[in-house]
């Protein structure tokens, strides 16, 4: 037990960040773990004594004066003390100096086991401190597994110094979207679930939030906060609405987000495999925001059937209905997801 010792200690902290007070504490488990399986009586009785300063670790088993020895393992005869102590005398107690050398094979296995178990332990306790705080960022992920029964993917999660492994469950998956060993991809931190002395990450393709960090990361407007995301309505695959908003009147809220031809919204259309977005301009006024959700259909108006109600009713031109309905309903339920209102949709001509 030498400076090298302690200097790998300090390597592991420098590398890993696990603290070294965590590491010795360890390492002197694993040393009462070895010399307990070689010396069982001694159980009570070991003392592991490590001094950073000497960078000198010693190891003790104390053992009682007496004039006839019963037991071996816990008490030695006045002669055999004062070789430790020159003035041992029957009822003292000395420190007797234990040769780790002689440690059986055993034991000292044991005892390495216990060193890298706890390094791991650290590992993975530090992973959830770490990314407790990462809840709802977006990660780029590289697929490292992907499981044929039950179609969950296996992820290693990277940003910066930070990395990890996550899991993309199947329901968290843009349908219809495949996957190979070695592919990268942008995912969602959903929740870090405690796992014994680690964490689980669970991502996700489908979130909106994974829109929202898709758009700020490719809108500098959005990042810096001039332009803001004040809602969002996502059925993954297919089509997401999303309402946006400007502090600056010189800054228009929809072309900041489009981009210059079309390139910052094609990038996120890209990274989502070709799912369609609809960026609308939010509003203040609920009628004007309902209208604008319903795009691409014309709205001829938005009738509210009475103050504050969580209900309206808009109605399109008759050539539009199907267009402001959408497919199987989407449009409707997509807009009336992204302003919080029921939407009620009608023809002109219904309403004479």
């Amino acid at each position: 037990m030498n400076a090298e010792f302690f200097e790998a200690i300090a390597d592991i902290e420098k590398e890993k960040g696990i603290p070294r007070e965590y590491m010795l504490d360890r390492i002197r488990q694993a040393l009462l773990a070895a010399l307990r399986k070689d010396n069982p009586d001694a159980e009570e009785n070991v003392v592991v004594d490590i001094d950073e300063e000497k960078k000198k670790i010693e190891m003790y088993i104390q053992k009682s004066v007496v004039e006839t020895v019963e037991n071996p393992a816990l008490e030695l005869l006045p002669e055999e003390a004062r070789r430790y102590n020159k003035r041992a005398e029957v009822g003292d107690t000395v420190n007797v100096p234990v040769d780790t050398k002689k440690f059986g094979r055993i034991a000292a296995q044991a005892a390495k086991q216990v060193i890298i178990q706890g390094i791991r332990e650290a590992e993975r306790s530090m992973v959830y401190e770490q990314f407790t705080s990462k809840e709802h960022e977006m990660f780029t992920a590289t697929v490292t597994r992907i499981d044929p029964v039950r179609g969950a993917v296996s992820v290693h999660l990277s940003s910066g110094s930070e990395n990890t492994d996550g899991l993309l469950p199947a329901g968290e998956q843009i349908p219809g979207e495949r996957f190979t060993e070695g592919q990268l991809l942008k995912v969602y931190v959903v929740e870090v679930h405690k796992l014994g002395s680690g964490a689980q990450v669970l991502v996700s393709r489908t979130h909106p939030g994974l829109v929202k960090r898709l758009f700020e990361n490719e809108v500098p407007e959005i990042f810096d906060g001039t332009v803001e995301i004040k809602s969002i309505a996502r059925e993954a695959g297919s089509r997401t609405k999303m309402a946006v908003w400007s502090s600056d009147p010189a800054v228009e809220p929809v072309g900041a987000c489009v981009g210059p031809r079309g390139g910052r919204v094609a990038a996120v259309v890209e990274e989502l495999r070709g799912e369609k977005i609809d960026i609308i301009k939010f509003s203040e006024d609920p009628a004007a925001y309902v209208a604008a959700a319903l795009a691409p259909a014309d709205v001829v108006r938005v009738d509210f059937p009475e103050e504050n109600s969580k209900s309206c009713r808009a109605i399109v031109p008759d050539n539009q209905l199907s267009l402001a309905i959408g497919k199987e309903g989407q449009n409707v339920r997509l807009a009336a997801r992204l302003t919080g209102l029921k939407i009620d949709i009608k023809p002109e001509s219904f309403m004479g």
